[in-house]
């Protein structure tokens, strides 16, 4: 069941800026989210950049040691969210990252906030294309 809530364009211009790689300068690699944390507007009606909730790749190893630990602590005990978070892993071939989407769904969160952020999620995944890897999270 959808719920009608818009996506903002600023959610999509950072979808777009953390999936597609453009051979970029230092400074701008630097500048580069690691991860982003999404959540609705006042009103419900639209999902928004949360202010403040990012990671950039230049703060890795300088003001940050483990960005995913640092991730998992800017999302919220009690509410809903949802999260971009640009995984970096190693395969026997080579070293990868890939996107990931998630939906923070704490168990302490009210039940209408849990509800409004399940039926809007195909809203911003339809603004997601090519996310191969998705997850729902109910605790750290």
């Amino acid at each position: 069941m959808a719920s009608g809530v818009q996506v903002a364009d600023e959610v999509c211009r950072i979808f777009y800026d953390m999936k597609v790689r453009k051979c970029s300068t230092p400074e701008e690699i630097k500048k580069r989210k690691k991860a982003v944390i999404f959540c609705l507007s006042e009103d419900k009606k639209c999902i928004i950049v949360e202010e403040g909730k990012e990671i950039l790749v230049g703060d890795i190893g300088v003001t940050v040691s483990d960005p995913f630990k640092l991730f998992v602590q800017m999302l919220p005990e009690k509410d809903c969210r949802y999260a971009l978070y640009d995984a970096s892993f190693e395969t026997k071939e080579s070293k990868k990252e890939e996107l990931m989407f998630v939906l923070w769904a704490p168990d302490q969160a009210p039940l209408k906030s849990k509800m409004i952020y399940a039926s809007s999620k195909d809203a911003i995944k339809k603004k997601f294309q090519g996310i191969k890897h998705e997850c729902q999270a109910n605790g750290p």
